[in-house]
Order: structure tokens, then sequence, then C-alpha cells
């Protein structure tokens, strides 16, 4: 079955859409309720939570979102493996009790334990101690845990001023603190978004480190794997980034998708439904969810 779109051939029928953010049940600070409630004072149309790995917080985003009137899409994001570094696939529309995903996310889950104390003594190693302690005050359980909770921790502690500043300095590869993961590889991770009904994104792909090789094998194997759409416009992305994922996105049939990637009112570069609409000519994803959308 061909994962290509056909370009829409009429004006999409959400003018507001945020398709990508994060509740406390993984790395944000709001709770689904909170985040459907900022969601809909500010003008959104279509909303969906994207929690890392976990759907642990998709009932109460649905019953916020039609309590206020809000439309809303289930989401998750997936953190997959590929050539050694990790990928997010956000998920939409996912029957949040598919077994096969919540086994996958479940072990997801698992391994974020012995990665962070892994991160733990890689800070340690510096003179940053207790650090696997000062990163649980800001996650709900052990299971969440990850490397914004870390990040929120030692700039807690002074270490940096910013979230940002921790990740030019700490955690990531080649400095301390870092830790590899244990996430499945990029086919598993979007096998099971599509057995769970749901159609596979790929999140901000301005962001990963990629030569245009290892890029293009991405983009092949994302589509053979069942990827039908890429996220074109979010807080990650440059303008410049944005004209050319959508070219993208319509040079392979691709459906386009949006969202902010919002964590937090502190942390984040833009507000949740602050985004600028998608650019024309594109098929937008919602278009794919149909009546998974619950209005």
């Amino acid at each position: 079955m061909s994962n290509k779109t056909t370009p829409a051939a009429t004006l999409p029928r959400y003018g507001r859409a945020d398709l990508h953010c994060h509740s406390v049940y993984s790395d944000g600070v709001l709770t689904p309720h909170a985040l459907a409630q900022h969601a809909a004072a500010q003008g959104v149309d279509l909303w969906a939570l994207t929690d890392h790995d976990s759907v642990a917080g998709q009932q109460e985003a649905r019953e916020s979102a039609q309590a206020l009137g809000l439309a809303w899409v289930s989401g998750v994001e997936v953190s997959v493996d590929f050539l050694g570094q990790t990928i997010h696939i956000v998920g939409l529309g996912v029957d949040s009790e598919h077994p096969g995903l919540r086994a996958l996310l479940q072990h997801h889950r698992n391994s974020r334990i012995p990665r962070a104390q892994a991160m733990a003594a890689g800070l340690a190693a510096v003179g940053i101690a207790d650090a696997y302690a000062g990163a649980l005050q800001y996650a709900g359980q052990p299971e969440q845990l990850s490397r914004t909770h870390f990040a929120r921790h030692l700039v807690a502690i002074g270490r940096c001023a910013t979230v940002a500043e921790v990740f030019r300095h700490y955690l990531v590869p080649g400095k301390p603190g870092y830790a590899p993961h244990g996430w499945a590889a990029l086919h598993d991770g979007i096998a099971q978004i599509v057995a769970a009904g749901g159609v596979a994104v790929l999140a901000h792909p301005g962001r990963y480190k990629l030569e245009r090789l290892p890029m293009q094998i991405l983009l092949d194997r994302f589509a053979q794997s069942g990827g039908q759409a890429i996220e074109v416009t979010t807080s990650a992305h440059t303008p410049a980034q944005t004209h050319s994922y959508a070219a993208l996105a319509r040079a392979r049939g691709w459906a386009a998708s949006c969202g902010s990637d919002f964590h937090s009112p502190a942390e984040s570069r833009c507000a949740l439904g602050s985004l600028p609409p998608l650019p024309s000519g594109l098929t937008p994803v919602w278009q794919l969810l149909g009546p998974r959308i619950v209005a």
C-alpha cells in the first residue's frame, strides 16, 4: 500500500492545529488538563498531547478537550534508534490500549531507569553529586526520567543558567552525563504506531545532526516502514527549514504536520498554538486522521 498522499483541493479544516506537546506524564511541566486549557485560550482548534513513550495522559487530555469544545486526537512521541542516533516519531490517532504499542512504550520507560543512573554516574565523575535524586524531583516517577529532568536540576543548582545551556555542555554525545539509549529500531517503532491505527510522523527533522546521505537513508527507511507524514512547522525549524521540509513533503507525497513541541512556559521556544500555519500546497495530516479526531 502506498504511503503517498494527494494535495488537498480545499482549504484545511483546522486553521490552528498544535499536534506536538508534552505534559507531566513525560518531560512537560503542565498537566494534560492545563495544556488543554492553554491550547483553547490560544485559539487552537485541533490539539494532540504527545508525551514521550507514554499514553498515560490521553484520557485526561480527551476529557479536558471535550469539556472545552476543543477538537482532539490521541498522540504519542516514540523514541527510536537510527544509526545510533535517537529519532522521534510522533504517532497520531493511535489506539492507546493497543497491546503491542503499550508493550513497546513500557519497554522504553523501563530502559530510562538504568540510562538515568548512568547519566548520574557520568555527572558525578565531573563533580556533580546526587544528580539522580535531583532529576527525580522534576519527574513523576523514575521511568519518566529524561535528559530534560537532569537539565532542570542542573539549572536549579546553578550549574547552568538555562536548559539550553545545559545541552551545550552536558548530556549530549561527547559531554559529561551522556549515556546511550535502548530504544527500538526505527522500523519497529513505526510498525507499532501503524498497528495501533496511527499515522507515523517524522518529528522535527531539522534537529537531527545527520549528513546528507544518512538523512536520505532515514527518509527512505521512514517511508519504507510505513511513515506517512513529516513535521513541517515546528518550533525547532527556521523559516528556511520550514520551506525546505514543505518542499520535501510535496516531493515525497507525505502529509504535513505542525506542532510547537511545547514543554514549559519558561523553556519552550514558542507558546502552545503560536506557530504560523502550514505552507500552502500541502496535505495537512488531519486529512489522514478522519474519524480518529474527536470534535
